[in-house]
């Protein structure tokens, strides 16, 4: 029975750190970007967008294309950076335990 209190007192522990590190993660910023930076996108943790720059010499309005191209292309490379960032913690947090492929936490 001691090591079942003990197993459910280290899961607690870790559900601590983990709320923890959600809370971290939604609070940090992240940025993106595309087109040799002329398109910046900056999204926080939670992959919600804080602010975009676009630099003036893509306003033309017979490349809007390029435009929308590019900010898809800094905003997928922004969530890309929040998950590689998550993937991070996580491992720290979990001390390198290996979960099944597919399973992703928090759940």
């Amino acid at each position: 029975m001691k090591n079942l209190g003990n197993m459910l007192k280290e899961a607690q522990k870790l559900q601590a750190k983990m709320g923890e590190m959600q809370q971290k993660m939604a609070d940090m910023e992240i940025e993106g970007g595309a087109g040799a930076g002329l398109v910046a996108v900056t999204l926080n943790g939670k992959g919600e967008m804080r602010r975009i720059k676009i630099d003036p010499s893509l306003l033309v309005p017979d490349d809007v294309e390029i435009l929308e191209d590019l900010v898809v292309a800094a905003v997928n490379d922004a969530k890309a950076k929040i998950e590689e960032q998550m993937q991070g913690e996580m491992q720290k947090l979990t001390g390198g335990l290996s979960l099944p492929p597919g399973m992703k936490l928090p759940f």
